[in-house]
């Protein structure tokens, strides 16, 4: 039985779009014959461009209280 639920309905679009475009910075081609080296560095900036984005919210909400 899967629990995931999605919080945002649209997130998961996000996140496809988001993984394309940091593949694409990086010059990288997603797919099976890509190592899976480069698939875990483009996972892994997905993640620190993910925590900056939560980051910059929380400031501003911060600033706007």
């Amino acid at each position: 039985m899967k629990s995931n639920k999605l919080v945002a309905p649209g997130s998961k679009a996000a996140v496809e779009n988001l993984k394309y475009e940091i593949a694409k910075e990086l010059g990288i081609t997603l797919g099976a014959d890509t190592t899976s080296r480069l698939n875990g560095t483009v996972g892994g900036y997905m993640t620190k461009r993910l925590v900056e984005l939560g980051k910059e919210y929380y400031a501003n909400v911060e600033k706007n209280k």
